[in-house]
């Protein structure tokens, strides 16, 4: 167990590699870019939080009072020669820290904090970069305050931590000692026995300003509001907060409780809509839209004026529609915030896209494609040039899809390269671009693409004949292509490109497949209720209603399922189509046959439509008939 005086300062011999020279930093200035290097190295998800550190043999309390010009002392890595390795201190600013050390007593990186050598967020980062946990920034976390009331005030300020928040058996603990074993077993008599510690590191300091700052304040949305009511605020005072004391104001917590609130039960979206007398928000869940709180109109220009803070925007235009993000921790995950203000007669309408880092990447199989889809997925990707197309409305997972599609074939043996815009989530390995109306086009970024040598190139989106002609003269010399169209359907993304002036002929045998998608709500497995389908409902199967199979729905009546919320859904699956291309369907479009033929000659050779995939699923006891209706014409033949 560490000694209470040593705190955190401690080196980790198994856990670093010898160093056998040590160059110190010649210019200060490389503090900014060293900090940078060590967070681009390390993973902040905190999904890998605790990942298993040094034993506690291999921890010692850093002792550096004594003259470091000694060999083997840098061999050991200790605080002060890996900062000076880092670039973030050089060697007179160390030696003039042991002198202080000397004559105060204090700790080594607290001296350096003092003396303005490096800052609190810089120590706890490096902190944390050298015990292997993640860090713990207070102005970047929400802080979930059922975890908050496990313990009380005092009992977190003698221990030094802080439990930040909660994901499925995992409680995520601020420390600025991650080895304090009478901390974590003082914890863990607060807690259930299920729950896995996972300590989150940063300095003493800026822990006991977030426990001060964290205590004794609401944080549920309840509490905030009556708080609001009964106090009263000026919403100027939004724009005028100190961002290091900012989460400490009534109107900054009542934002974050609501982001937090969103996320925690998946919501795609945050909608404030200011009405005449009050402001409505609303969560998109599961693609529709449900009203999450009525919030009275005194409130808005304080929570307004907060979110487009957070978001970088302008907070003096009122007039102008704007875009931003912003990043936050939430639940033990890295979310992304787009963030768009359009302004009404009302005020200013705002919409936050929510961007989960830890959900963006899925296994193709996981997205809900039937084996058959599968199959053609994999088989499109084996070819080695040309353009696949994913169709669908705004909403639809054709990002999500593509995203995957790309990640199963992300290698260092291929360079795949993507023109999006915006870009949603950072993909390992892949060099992503934004386009930007104005400065950099689709149609001049393939040409700028093409001179970086690429194996797969992912344009975002096909919007114009130069952009379309691009994409297809990318394919035509050796390159797999992606992309999407804005379509109702797969068949549907043939005449579009015609539209945009590509010639019959230069398209067929370029295109490699098209896909159209949905997502439609899947049933809650805990609720949902099993019942055989009437005359009508077996026309829509295609099913003899005299051997009418048992199908599933969402419960009739009052349901209330914890975990669907009541609403006999939980989550979504994709429903999807796949038309690949092959030398008769290449023939019939060289030829420049109607739509209506080449669709006739694929359902010939099997093609099976959104309608049929969906039809599957409900047969399968996935989603129900109610909810494929809603994203796929059943009606129609």
């Amino acid at each position: 167990m560490l000694d209470e005086s040593d705190e955190i300062e401690f080196e980790i011999e198994d856990a670093l590699p010898e160093e056998k020279s040590l160059v110190p930093a010649k210019e200060p200035e490389k503090k900014a870019s060293a900090l940078s290097s060590m967070r681009s190295h390390r993973n902040l998800d905190a999904r890998s939080a605790g990942r298993a550190g040094p034993s506690m043999g291999g921890i010692m309390a850093a002792d550096l009072g004594e003259d470091s010009s000694n060999e083997d002392d840098h061999s050991k890595g200790r605080i002060g020669d890996r900062l000076i390795e880092s670039g973030l201190i050089t060697q007179d600013q160390l030696n003039v820290a042991l002198q202080e050390k000397k004559l105060t007593g204090k700790l080594l990186g607290q001296i350096f904090v003092d003396l303005g050598f490096i800052d609190e967020e810089t120590l706890s980062v490096f902190l944390a970069e050298s015990s292997g946990f993640d860090v713990f920034d207070p102005k970047t976390t929400i802080v979930d305050g059922d975890c908050l009331s496990m313990i009380d005030k005092k009992t977190a300020l003698r221990h030094n931590m802080m439990p930040v928040f909660r994901a499925d058996n995992k409680i995520y603990v601020a420390m600025s000692d991650p080895y304090d074993v009478v901390a974590l077993d003082t914890l863990r008599q607060h807690l259930p026995k299920n729950l896995e510690l996972k300590p989150l590191v940063t300095t003493a300091k800026i822990l006991s300003d977030a426990i001060d700052a964290t205590y004794g304040y609401a944080s549920s949305i309840k509490d905030i509001l009556k708080e609001l009511e009964n106090e009263g605020f000026d919403p100027d005072e939004v724009a005028q907060l100190n961002e290091e004391d900012a989460f400490t104001h009534p109107i900054v917590r009542l934002v974050n409780a609501l982001v937090f609130d969103a996320v925690k039960i998946g919501a795609s979206d945050l909608h404030f809509e200011p009405e005449e007398n009050f402001v409505r928000l609303r969560y998109r869940i599961d693609g529709v839209l449900h009203t999450a709180q009525i919030l009275h109109r005194q409130h808005w220009n304080g929570i307004a004026q907060r979110l487009k803070i957070m978001s970088e925007m302008n907070i003096a235009d009122k007039l102008s529609p704007q875009d931003g993000r912003f990043e936050l921790g939430v639940g033990g995950k890295r979310v992304d915030f787009r963030v768009s203000s359009l302004p009404t007669v009302f005020g200013e309408n705002i919409v936050l896209r929510v961007l989960d880092q830890s959900e963006s990447i899925m296994p193709l199989g996981d997205l809900g494609f039937s084996p058959e889809n599968l199959r053609k997925i994999k088989s499109a990707q084996s070819r080695p040039e040309g353009i696949i197309i994913v169709t669908g409305p705004t909403g639809s997972g054709k990002t999500t899809s593509l995203y995957s599609m790309l990640n199963e074939i992300n290698s260092v043996e291929v360079n795949i390269q993507t023109l999006e815009d915006p870009v949603e989530y950072s993909l390992p390995m892949i060099r992503q671009t934004h386009v930007k109306e104005g400065v950099l086009e689709f149609a001049d970024g393939i040409k700028a693409l093409l001179r970086q040598d690429p194996d797969i190139i992912f344009i975002g989106e096909i919007r114009d004949g130069e952009t379309a002609n691009m994409a297809l003269k990318a394919a035509m010399t050796g390159h797999q292509v992606y992309s999407t169209l804005h379509t109702n359907d797969s068949f549907g993304a043939l005449p579009r490109l015609l539209d945009l002036n590509l010639k019959p002929g230069m398209l067929a045998g370029a295109i490699i497949a098209i896909f159209a998608q949905r997502l439609t709500r899947r049933l809650c497995s805990a609720c949902k209720e099993e019942y055989t389908p009437d005359e009508e409902e077996c026309n829509i199967l295609g099913v003899d209603p005299a051997e009418a199979p048992r199908i599933y729905r969402r419960p009739q009546g009052e349901n209330s399922c914890p975990v669907c919320g009541g609403t006999g859904y939980k989550g979504r699956v994709a429903v999807a189509e796949i038309l690949m291309m092959d030398e008769d369907l290449d023939e019939l479009l060289a030829e420049g046959k109607s739509k209506a033929e080449i669709k006739n000659k694929a359902v010939e050779k099997g093609f099976k439509s959104m309608k049929d995939d969906g039809i599957l699923k409900i047969l399968d006891g996935l989603t129900s008939i109610e909810a494929v209706a809603k994203v796929v014409d059943v009606y129609k033949e």
